[in-house]
Parts: structure tokens; C-alpha cells; sequence
């Protein structure tokens, strides 16, 4: 088979983009030839890369993934077949630069001498891993069957009868329930239905897509939010993996109860999860898997591709260009044109063990958008703002216990943590935090080690020791970590959660429990811990965000509980995917001996705008009774809180407007 050339040097040398259009674009400036473009430099740039007959695209990284670098080449095909796939099926089947016919290359290859054992590569380059041998090999099978079926006209029906039998049998091991209860019960879903499309194994596909939907309906928490299996895991998966999958399945099969029932889902997500972007276009970077990028795009663009969306064609391609771009202009593409592992730039300790050097062209979700033609309104609707820039907003996402705080004067976003714990264990820095923002990161220290040594991907780094944005006692002069976390309830403005703190070494301190709340507005926070069961004289630290020199500005104020008449400290937090070097503000304390548990509340601010007023001069918190809060915000906005009523069906708090 003839393979045409890649379509162009692929690296930060490969030429002007199109010109902007500020006129259909004019926060952007990006159009459908950007988007197009982007995704032919990344294409290009993977090929010098590919194995002899493309089966494997065996990316360069001193970081291979657990699985190893056979599953880690298959990785390369796979993800990048699936923007390969985007490309040319939004364009009706225009393949100028031949990229079908390199993946149907590497599908003839790669099936022909499999890998049965693994780590054993033999004496084929080429040779793809099995399952159930290698498990990661389910994960890739969803995107080699879901490039199938995309561009099913083109590609499979050029292939001869033993190649498709070949590529079939490589296939239908991943329609067997799958070794990890969570979103990996799509990847089945997504390869049954290619082959329900095909016509082939239609019984057993049927019944993996069936399972599938049956499971992840028992995770749907309402509002559009999944949880990431039976837990209390809530992150971007919700849109990349939990919604992308069925969704796209219902649409591609025609079945529209099934998308009247799932694209409502999508619908509801969206309505709260286009609050979570800046005005910058960065997203949250909170959650497992955050090397994935754009990948964020997925559901936004999926809403426009099947009508479930609140948001109009215009603020879509507003929030999709504005969050592309804003990953290539800051560093997220090498000067070979290349994906790292991290951020924008490699970053380790965001990291999971799974991650390899393929593991960011998940980011190929993100390009979904290009399955939309030239003359959908997404493409052609003038550019309207984003909710971050129009206006000061806290959102309450009651089902995952999320608070999602913006100011329209510097766009910047914040999320307040008080429902979502990581499956890896609490002291994840990517969940155990009670703040993120778009402009910030959780702390960490250096990665210790080879992560691919361990099966926990929590030992990818060695926790900072003064964590960002953590309210900590401290034992042994080390602070405690924060348990799962257990929500107490949410409502307009605030948001509130209870936690075991653990020591270092991860045991629980018995009969001490915090419960937390969140009360934000404008730019403030009033951050309220109270703990019970704790011995008088244990110290406590609160901490603030985590900041370089020339970032936001972040302020730190105590108003109860905390050392009287002290002002915050800076401490060095360690590195975060926005800089090398952080620090926080920190507030110290002691528990004292009062009946109902010890109160603790500060004020926080993050901002952007240019010297901007003490954070103090934003609210006025009065103490009432033993634990309620009166907050009289700087527009006369007020809120009340009870910490004593926020355990069991009574927890509240009021807000009422000036």
C-alpha cells in the first residue's frame, strides 16, 4: 500500500496559520481552517514516529506508562486515528493528505502477528497487544472502533475480507465486562456499536451496550453529573468519557429515545460546566487525566453536534477556539510539533501511572468539532462571550458538590471542592484540595522515582509539605491530609462538606471529623472550618492559593479562630503546572477548649485585576450564638450560616440580596 507523505513540517516551524477573522471571531479570531490546520500539524507531526507499516506510533518520552511501550505504540495509533478520523469525516470523505489510507495500513499490520504475551514485541514492529494480556489495549480499542465506524464509507469497506476478520477478532474481547468498574464500560459500548453498524457479532454487541448503559445509569447523580463509578469521583471525565460515549453512540445509531434520554443529560451538564472556562480559554485543571487537554472540548462540541446544548453556536465555538488556542500559544505543542506529558509544557507530577508519551492525544476528543461541516451554524455564528467575561457569578453544582466562582473584571474561574474525592486515595493533590482555579495549581514537590515502578498513581509525586488551599491540623508538626469527602449540602452561594483528616501515613485520626463551608461572592470566599473531637492545643494551619511572581494576586485574611491579631505568613508551596516556584499566604491557630467543636474563618481572594483593594474590605463577617455566620458582602448582599446545622437534613445557609 502506498502511504502519501505527511501534509507538512509539523513543529512551531510549519508555517502561518490562516489568517484571523475578527469580524466572525472576534474574541478568537480563530475559523474552521484554524481548527483544521491544528489538527493537520498534530497529525504530521506523529508520523516520523510510526512503525514500518504504521500499526504502532511509538512516541519519543523518558516516561513509559505501566503498561509498557507496545500498549503505549498502540496508544499512538489509536488516539490519533480518532482525530485522523474527525478530520476526514466532517469533510464528507476529503482525504487530501492520505490519512486513511495510513491508518488502514497500520490496522492490516498491527492485527497480522499480534502481541499474545505481554511486554514480548518479537520480530513485528508493527504487532498491537491483546486483551484481556494487556488491559489498556480495552481503552484503545473504543477509539480504533469509533475511527471505524466514522469513517466506515471510506476506510473499512476498502479493506480485504481477512483484514476486517483480523481487525474484528482483535476488537471483541473489549464487549466483555471490564476489569475496572467506571467509565471503562463504554470502551465495549463504543466497539458494539461498530459492529452493530457492520452487521457483525450483533447478539453480543447488543448486550455490551445494553450492560454499559445499564451500569453508568446507576452513577447518574443528576444535573448531568456521573460519578466516575461507584464512588464519589467527579471530574472531567464526566464530559470526555461518561457523556462523549453514549451520546455519540445514540446520534451515529439514529436512535433518538436513546438521545432524547442521554443528550438531555448532556444538555443539563453543559448548562453548569460552561461556567468552568476562562476568559482565557483555559480550563479547570482539576481531576485525574489533565494531560488530555482539549479533550475538555468534548462535550461542548458534542452538544452542537447533536442539538443538546444550552449554549448558542456562537458561545460554542467562543469556548472550543478560545481553549485550543489557548493551549498552543502556551506551550502545549513542542517544536517538533508533539503533545508532552503535562500542562502546557511537560509537568510529572500532574501525572498518573497510566499516562504515557501517546496518553495526550486523548486530546483528539477535543477536535469533535470538525465532525461538524463547513456550513454548520457552530462554524458560522459570530463568536458571542463567555459566561466568565459577562459577569460576576457563583454557580452551585449541588450533584457533585461543586462551586464555580468567576469575575468578569479579570475572567478568571475558581472551583470550590465539596463533593468530589479522587479513586486513588485523599491525598491526591488533583482532588483533595478545597480550591482550583484556571490560573492555578494544585502544589506538589518534584516526582520521586519511577512512577511506572507502582500501581498506585497517587505515588507518581511526593505531596508539597504545605499543601495549597488546605485547612490542616498539624501532628507531629505535619499537617494532616483531607479525608473523602463527605458532602453536606449546597445551595445558592455556597457549598459545604465533612472529612476525617488523616496523618501522614495515612491512617484517620479517630473521633476528629471538620466540617467545611464555602460561602462565595464577587471575588471573596469566606472559608469556615469547624472541628470537632480534636485535643485543645492542636495546632491548625489554613493556606491560601498557591502563586508565582507576575500570576494573580492571592489574599489571606483570619477573622475567627486563628492566632489573635495575626496576619498570614508566605510559604513556599512547591511547583504547580503554572510555575516552578509557588508560595502561599498561611494562617495559624490552636484548638481551644469549647463545647461544640472549634470554629475557624477566614477570608481568601484570587484576583487578576490590578491593585486590587484588601481582601478584608469585601465582607464583614459577624459571629452570632456559638457557630453562625453573618456575612455582609461589599454590595450589601448578605449571607447567613449555621456550622452547627450543617450535618444531616437542616443544613443551610441563607442569602438575600442588599
Amino acid at each position: 500500500m502506498t502511504v502519501p507523505p505527511p501534509p507538512q513540517p509539523a513543529g512551531r516551524e510549519a508555517g502561518p496559520l490562516p489568517p484571523e477573522d475578527r469580524e466572525l471571531s472576534p474574541y478568537t479570531g480563530w475559523t474552521r481552517a484554524h481548527w483544521e490546520a491544528a489538527a493537520d500539524r498534530l497529525l504530521g507531526a506523529v508520523v516520523p514516529y510510526a512503525s514500518p507499516r504504521n500499526g504502532l506510533i511509538n512516541l519519543p518520552g523518558a516516561r513509559p506508562s505501566w503498561s509498557g511501550p507496545r500498549s503505549d505504540g498502540l496508544e499512538g495509533y489509536a488516539r490519533t486515528f480518532l482525530a485522523a478520523a474527525f478530520r476526514v469525516a466532517g469533510s464528507g470523505g476529503r482525504d487530501p493528505h492520505g490519512y486513511l489510507a495510513r491508518y488502514a495500513e497500520g490496522l492490516a499490520a498491527g492485527t497480522e502477528h499480534p502481541v499474545t504475551e505481554p511486554g514480548l514485541g518479537g520480530p513485528h514492529p508493527d504487532a498491537w497487544p491483546v486483551m484481556p494480556d494487556t488491559r489498556q489495549a480495552i481503552v484503545e480499542s473504543a477509539s480504533v472502533a469509533l475511527g471505524l465506524r466514522l469513517t466506515r464509507p471510506w476506510l473499512w469497506g476498502t479493506l480485504d475480507d481477512k483484514v476486517r476478520a483480523r481487525a474484528v477478532d482483535w476488537l471483541l474481547p473489549a464487549l466483555d465486562p471490564p476489569p475496572i468498574d467506571n467509565n471503562w464500560w463504554l470502551f465495549g459500548l463504543t466497539v458494539g456499536g461498530f459492529l452493530l453498524d457492520t452487521g457483525i457479532e450483533t447478539e453480543r454487541a447488543q448486550a455490551s451496550v445494553d450492560r454499559a448503559l445499564e451500569r453508568i445509569d446507576g452513577w447518574y447523580r443528576g444535573e448531568g453529573w456521573y460519578s466516575d463509578g461507584p464512588n464519589q469521583a467527579f471530574d472531567h471525565y464526566n464530559g470526555w468519557a461518561l457523556h462523549f460515549y453514549p451520546v455519540l453512540h445514540a446520534h451515529l445509531s439514529g436512535d433518538r429515545a436513546l438521545l432524547d434520554t442521554y443528550g438531555g443529560r448532556l444538555r443539563a451538564h453543559l448548562d453548569g460546566y460552561r461556567h468552568m472556562f476562562d476568559a482565557n480559554g483555559a480550563p479547570m485543571p482539576f481531576g485525574r487525566s489533565l494531560t488530555y487537554r482539549f479533550a475538555t472540548l468534548a462535550a461542548p462540541w458534542l452538544g452542537a453536534l447533536t442539538g443538546h446544548t444550552p449554549l448558542t453556536p456562537g458561545a460554542t465555538r467562543r469556548l472550543a477556539s478560545g481553549t485550543l488556542r489557548h493551549f498552543l500559544d502556551h506551550g502545549a505543542v513542542t517544536d517538533q510539533g508533539l503533545l508532552p506529558l503535562g500542562w502546557y509544557g511537560p509537568y510529572a507530577p500532574m501525572l498518573q501511572g497510566y499516562s504515557g508519551p501517546a496518553s495526550p492525544y486523548w486530546a483528539s476528543k477535543g477536535l469533535l468539532g470538525l465532525m461538524l461541516p463547513a456550513g454548520h451554524p457552530a462554524w458560522t455564528a459570530r463568536e458571542e462571550p463567555l459566561p466568565a467575561e459577562t459577569a460576576d457569578a457563583v454557580t452551585t453544582l449541588r450533584a457533585p458538590g461543586l462551586l464555580v466562582q468567576s469575575t468578569a473584571a479579570d475572567g478568571l474561574v475558581r472551583l470550590h471542592n465539596h463533593g468530589s474525592s479522587s479513586v486513588f486515595g485523599p491525598a491526591d493533590p488533583n482532588y483533595a484540595r478545597f480550591a482550583y482555579s484556571t490560573r492555578t495549581g494544585p502544589s506538589a514537590a518534584e516526582p520521586t522515582g519511577n512512577p511506572s515502578d507502582s500501581t498506585d498513581p497517587g505515588s507518581d509525586t511526593t505531596p508539597a509539605a504545605t499543601p495549597d488551599n488546605h485547612f490542616a491540623l498539624l501532628v507531629d508538626g505535619a499537617p494532616t491530609g483531607r479525608g473523602p469527602v463527605e458532602p453536606l449540602g449546597s445551595g445558592p452561594g455556597w457549598a459545604a462538606s465533612a472529612h476525617v483528616p488523616r496523618r501522614a501515613d495515612g491512617s484517620e485520626l479517630t473521633g476528629v471529623r471538620v466540617r467545611s463551608a464555602t460561602l462565595a461572592h464577587g471575588r471573596a470566599e469566606v472559608r469556615v472550618h469547624l472541628v470537632t473531637g480534636a485535643a485543645p492545643g492542636t495546632p491548625v494551619r489554613q493556606t491560601g492559593w498557591a502563586v508565582t511572581d507576575g500570576g494573580p494576586t492571592a489574599q489571606l485574611h483570619p477573622v475567627h479562630g486563628f492566632t489573635e491579631g495575626g496576619q498570614p505568613r508566605t510559604v513556599p508551596t512547591g511547583s504547580t503546572p503554572f510555575g516552578d516556584h509557588t508560595r502561599t499566604a498561611c494562617l495559624d491557630g490552636t484548638v481551644p477548649d469549647a463545647p461544640g467543636g472549634a470554629l475557624f474563618v477566614s477570608l481568601a481572594s484570587l484576583t487578576a485585576e490590578p491593585g486590587p483593594a484588601p481582601v478584608h474590605e469585601l465582607a464583614e463577617v459577624r459571629l452570632t450564638g456559638r457557630h453562625t455566620l453573618h456575612v455582609t458582602w461589599q454590595d450589601g448582599t448578605t449571607s447567613t450560616l449555621s456550622a452547627d446545622s450543617l450535618d444531616g437534613p437542616d443544613a443551610k445557609a441563607a442569602t438575600t440580596a442588599p
